[in-house]
């Protein structure tokens, strides 16, 4: 009888120590799916405080200064892109229509070539491939998870004073997108391989 219960634990014993084996491949090989990261450096590492430092801003009070002070510099910030007369021409098609404009941006497409722009640009986007390493690495199942934030400003200046600043963007970015193959490698397969 005592032979038989030291049997028992014994192949408990096995069976746990397997599992607890397989368990620990199988985060190992989860550990082994590919992942993506897409950061553009710069001053602010998220969208809050990419948000503040637009949302400080002052039309008829913020000068440049201010705005270099702030990390809005494009000579320093490489989120932040230069906008000349033209440029700023190209984004607003509809400056025949000045009635309907905002005053501040009415004024600096009055102001020709004294009004200058900043467009600011900024992305962070992080992926990651999720799931079953086996079914994955063999294209039956591909689940990828995508997560980040986006933001973007322009602000407009004639001379050296800020007249109209706009912010926009996605504060919070989720997405899961999955891919299933029922033939697995061989579902893109076009026989070519065979006359080979």
């Amino acid at each position: 009888m005592r032979a038989h219960a030291v049997f028992d634990h014994g192949r408990r014993a096995t069976i746990r120590a397997a599992l607890l084996a397989a368990a620990g491949a199988a985060a190992a090989c989860a550990a082994l799916l590919p992942s993506s990261q897409t950061v553009v450096h710069g001053k602010w590492e998220s969208f809050d405080e990419a948000k503040a430092a637009v949302e400080s801003i002052q039309p008829h009070w913020t000068t440049l200064a201010d705005l270099r002070a702030s990390g809005l510099d494009p000579y320093e910030n490489p989120n932040v892109e230069l906008l000349n007369y033209s440029d700023i021409l190209r984004r607003f098609p509809m400056a025949g229509a000045q009635k309907a404009l905002d005053p501040g941006l009415r004024e600096c497409l009055e102001a020709g070539k004294a009004c200058t722009g900043y467009a600011v640009d900024i992305k962070r986007a992080d992926s990651k491939r999720v799931g079953n390493f086996f079914l994955d690495f063999f294209s039956f199942r591909r689940e990828t998870e995508s997560g980040g934030w986006t933001f973007n400003a322009l602000v407009l200046l004639v001379g050296d004073e800020v007249v109209y600043s706009l912010y926009g963007g996605k504060p919070s970015i989720a997405e899961t997108s999955k891919t299933i193959e029922p033939l697995g490698p061989l579902q893109n397969w076009n026989g070519s391989g065979l006359i080979r």
